[in-house]
């Protein structure tokens, strides 16, 4: 196994294009998925003047989002395991469009809080599905560059979203109560996306080299408790915790950040774009390094003490020049650390519970994790200022995923089998059996 890095111009040589079909499905799915979420950052304080909330509740709506997505994902784990990664992600992305747009025309604050969470079940249920499709059609030195790419979807996504706020939302603005909905109603627009799933992209060769492989043997599927039997259950408990710890980063980093711009008079779009420029940058530049001898493990950890350490340039400084350079530079690392999320996660889970073990995992964490967006709301409704409440966040979030991350196994250059080793050993107890009689 090579310790290096493959080299630019040949870097996606051997990749073909059935292959770059399913990462376009699972990475513009994840762009929609991001841009439905992260909207919801932008008119926290509409949603509040709407609804005469306090800004514990108006955080509370991310955080409803983020629990329910352990059901989306969970769910769609389970059928992607069955029945195929395609069609659960394809009704992940139906879902969530229908609940983000149908959040615009909440009457009341109990009606959006629902709709946020039923948002969150498509959510969920899109990366559950869709990671597993991309990364296991694609070469295996070339997983963890993919996995950066896939991961940074999520930042094109607040791109997107920063964008429409800053040219669309100004012309509805004026118009009471109306501005914060057309940005909701235009999360409709994803649902369109899933029909090119349908029919330009091909289902996972090595799910179904494993499908062949239970109809020629008469297995039944795995169940979804193997993740929590002996040998596998603390392979769950720390890819969880580190999701978790991901989740508690990310949203101590951006979910209040766009108010905090706005309290402190500076331009939304700007440091929205910077910010999630430099996460794109990072995806890449971690999901590369990953290829190397740092690993999955050494770039997480060696991300997130960065982003510990670039905090005063992104909330202290007064100096606009320099606070560009922190969002950018938070971004690269503290955002960047996300890169490392779809490989290492399905790296960690064999192909039999592929579905079910990362989606689980990554929807536990954002179950844990979820509580972070109404903790920085309570913080500041208890007297702590946004830029304290945010610091405190970013460095314990921050500690926490590089102590986490060194807790589990590295699995760089792990080889995608459709029939894993407990499938060997089912099929010599047979034999054995078979022998024995």
């Amino acid at each position: 196994m090579s310790a290096s890095i493959p080299e630019n111009g040949a870097l996606f040589s051997q990749v073909t294009r059935d292959q770059w079909r399913a990462f376009f499905a699972t990475f513009f799915g994840w762009v929609l998925d991001g841009f439905d979420f992260t909207v919801l950052t932008f008119i926290l304080i509409d949603i509040q003047d709407s609804f005469t909330i306090e800004k514990a509740l108006a955080g509370a709506l991310g955080t409803v989002t983020l629990l329910f997505r352990l059901a989306g994902g969970m769910a769609a784990g389970v059928a992607a395991d069955r029945w195929g990664r395609k069609l659960p992600l394809m009704l992940s992305i139906v879902w969530f469009s229908i609940f983000a747009c149908l959040s615009g025309f909440a009457t009341s604050y109990a009606m959006l809080f629902a709709f946020r969470a039923l948002f969150g079940i498509g959510m969920g249920g899109e990366w559950a599905a869709g990671m597993p499709l991309a990364l296991e059609h694609w070469p295996t030195r070339l997983r963890g560059v993919a996995s950066g790419m896939l991961q940074s979807g999520w930042y094109w996504g607040y791109i997107l979203s920063a964008g429409v706020y800053h040219y669309i939302y100004p012309l509805f603005s004026n118009v009471p109560d109306t501005g914060w909905r057309i940005m909701f109603w235009v999360g409709i627009i994803p649902a369109f996306f899933a029909l090119w799933i349908r029919v330009g992209v091909k289902e996972s060769p090595v799910w179904l080299a494993r499908k062949q492989h239970l109809e020629v043997t008469k297995e039944k599927p795995v169940s979804v408790w193997r993740i929590f039997h002996r040998d596998m259950l603390g392979t769950t408990i720390q890819a969880s915790l580190l999701i978790a710890s991901f989740m508690f980063s990310y949203y101590s980093i951006a979910f209040w950040y766009p108010t905090f711009l706005l309290e402190s008079g500076r331009s939304t779009l700007s440091h929205i774009i910077i910010l999630n420029i430099g996460g794109i940058i990072g995806m890449i530049l971690w999901g590369r390094l990953s290829e190397s001898h740092l690993g999955r493990r050494g770039v997480i950890t060696l991300a997130a003490l960065i982003g510990v350490l670039v905090i005063p340039l992104y909330l202290w400084t007064k100096q606009p020049e320099l606070l560009l350079l922190g969002a950018l530079l938070m971004g690269i690392s503290g955002t960047g650390i996300w890169s490392m999320a779809p490989a290492y996660l399905t790296e960690l889970f064999p192909t039999s519970v592929r579905g079910i073990g990362p989606g689980f995992a990554y929807h536990m964490g954002a179950f844990l994790g979820a509580w972070t967006p109404v903790i920085l709301g309570a913080l500041q409704d208890r007297g702590l200022s946004i830029v304290d409440s945010m610091t405190a966040c970013i460095v314990v979030s921050g500690l926490m995923v590089a102590i986490i991350a060194r807790l589990g196994p590295e699995t760089r250059g792990k080889e995608f089998l459709a029939i894993d080793d407990e499938d060997h050993k089912k099929v010599k107890h047979v034999n054995e059996v078979k022998s024995a009689t």
